[in-house]
């Protein structure tokens, strides 16, 4: 493992901190009695005299003056000052802790804990003046360094932020700590999940859990992820949605049933997509669409209130406002509003040739129900910020709704749309299983074709009808790109504290040989690591004249006197092609 010199100096820090007797990661509760957060809210405001206080987090600056110093501290709500002096700490004579450990052998991001109380600074700083000092766990690896300074106005100003977001979702454990706003988008996304828990639990609705390894997958058009069980040697899949296990409880006898739900489908990712997603679906007996979407307007509202204290939500350029009640409009009155063009008496060939027209993609395996799907997505979806009801689906493209009671080719089927993106969907359920075994055939014959998301035959769910389901309406609601919009999050990858990614890219360290190659003398390659240089390629592209400063540098600072320095035409020719 190549180490770079920070990472070397904080292993050497940790192995003197242990010669002194001082564990770097000790194993005893360290007892915590306030956060940062109540301090600042409650000293000056409630006049509480913080004067016993222990408190832990992780040092994030330091100001050494000599016999004293000021630093900060960063625990789970946030940031405050701190003020160390020497004899405070150390009132005997030994002045270890803060000769040694404070000033020498602790780094940025070593987490402490220190006991003391609270004063206010000569500048008005609320701190805490610390009479105990305790090391709890020891960084090895360095933080990126954020630096903050004011502009005219007085805006806080970031410079060499960790904003780069391939790193901030790959080690989101360093997002949180240098981003203290990434942390208030998750909290907020927990408060929604919260809010709709408590909307459904009020109303008496039973939350389930339903299996995620499932014999055959159902209940959306997606592709599945496939795995297999040893022991009963078959296939199963990593559920794509949990409708058609909820509905089984429906005709059991439960009246409303609901689960937040981890769902899985193997497609394309975006901004908008990841192959892992949380939803929750709810399933009310006696019910139709038409209730369910009063539901949705209601809870949605809810949510929005519960998070922001009012209905409207800022969310890039635009205001949403969840108010109710909301746009409604059929699917082809959108289609028409937006195109111009009445689509409702087309057959496929038709709307082929029209999608055709619109320069809207499509390919051969799709049959109506998607020709009319991919125009809606391509030409109206985008367009609906907000929050809008879409109604009425073709009957093609909806497989598990109810046929609509006075339109012929339709569905009762709703799909909910805020800043131009789906936030839900939602049938009147169909509960005819001589109905729903011809939906699942046709089906079939689309998978014949080629499409990989149409849906499979379930003839234990067709079973179930058989029992007899009564009239249902169900709901499915994506929790993740409804955090995106309650956040102002701009991706996905926002609200889920670790995404999918592409697997991390190893960077191939040169060997010993491989500097040989390159004209580094053996007894320099130990300077070369030293100084972080573990490519080739970061040789090949060093400035010659920094790099012969550095190695001179090194040398001297390693004390490898027996080391000749190399001459600047020397150092050029390594950087040569």
């Amino acid at each position: 493992m190549q180490l770079s010199e920070q990472e070397i100096v904080r292993r050497e820090a940790r192995k003197k901190l242990e010669e002194l007797g001082i564990d770097p990661y000790p194993s005893e509760l360290y007892n915590v009695n306030v956060s940062a957060k109540e301090i600042h809210e409650n000293y000056e405001k409630q006049k509480i005299d913080y004067k016993n206080i222990s408190i832990a987090g992780r040092l994030m600056s330091r100001r050494i003056m000599g016999s004293a110093a000021f630093a900060e501290i960063q625990d789970s709500t946030g940031r405050i000052q701190i003020y160390l002096r020497r004899d405070d700490i150390c009132p005997e004579e030994d002045k270890t802790l803060y000769n040694t450990v404070f000033k020498k052998l602790l780094d940025i991001g070593d987490i402490i804990g220190v006991k003391g109380y609270v004063f206010t600074t000569q500048t008005g700083e609320i701190s805490i003046h610390v009479t105990e000092l305790k090391v709890l766990s020891k960084s090895l690896k360095p933080l990126p360094v954020v630096k903050e300074t004011k502009d005219e106005d007085g805006n806080v100003v970031k410079h060499d932020a960790f904003s780069d977001p391939e790193l901030r979702y790959r080690q989101r454990y360093v997002d949180l700590i240098v981003n203290s706003h990434v942390k208030d988008a998750f909290v907020k996304r927990t408060k929604l999940v919260n809010s709709m828990r408590e909307y459904l639990n009020d109303r008496g609705y039973l939350e389930v859990e339903t299996p995620i390894l499932q014999p055959l997958y159902g209940g959306a058009a997606a592709k599945p992820f496939k795995t297999h069980h040893n022991t009963l040697d078959m296939t199963l899949y990593l559920r794509i949605a949990n409708e058609l296990y909820l509905k089984r409880l429906i005709v059991g006898g439960f009246d409303g049933v609901y689960e937040f739900s981890k769902d899985f489908r193997n497609e394309g990712m975006s901004r908008f997509h990841n192959p892992e997603f949380t939803q929750v679906e709810l399933y009310v007996a006696y019910k139709d669409y038409n209730w369910m979407m009063d539901l949705v307007e209601e809870m949605i509202e809810k949510v929005a209130m519960d998070l922001h204290g009012t209905t409207k939500v800022q969310v890039g350029e635009n205001v949403l406002d969840f108010k109710r009640p909301w746009k409604r409009f059929t699917m082809f009155e959108a289609i028409e509003h937006f195109t111009g063009i009445d689509i409702s008496e087309m057959d496929e060939a038709e709307l082929r040739k029209t999608a055709k027209e619109l320069d809207v993609p499509i390919d051969e395996t799709m049959g109506k129900g998607k020709l009319i799907d991919e125009i809606f997505g391509e030409k109206c979806e985008g367009q609906l910020i907000q929050p809008t009801f879409i109604t009425d689906y073709p009957v093609e493209m909806s497989p598990l709704a109810k046929k609509h009671r006075s339109k012929e080719g339709l569905v009762e089927r709703f799909e909910a749309i805020a800043n131009g993106k789906e936030i839900c969907n939602a049938f009147s359920e169909l509960n005819d299983p001589i109905d729903q075994r011809k939906r699942f055939e046709e089906q079939l014959e689309l998978g014949k074709r080629g499409d990989e998301e149409a849906m499979t035959l379930d003839e234990d769910f067709l079973r179930a009808l058989e029992y007899g389901m009564p009239p249902t309406a169900g709901l499915g609601v994506g929790i993740d790109r409804l955090s995106m919009i309650m956040t102002n999050s701009n991706s996905i990858q926002d609200v889920l504290f670790f995404p999918q990614l592409r697997p991390e890219k190893k960077v191939e360290v040169a060997t010993a040989e491989d500097y040989k190659n390159a004209g580094v003398r053996e007894e320099l390659i130990p300077i070369m690591q030293k100084l972080g240089i573990s490519t080739i390629k970061q040789l090949k592209e060093a400035n010659p004249n920094k790099l012969f400063n550095d190695v001179c540098g090194m040398r001297k600072k390693m004390k490898l006197e027996g080391v000749k320095n190399p001459d600047i035409e020397e150092v050029k020719s390594w950087t040569e092609e």
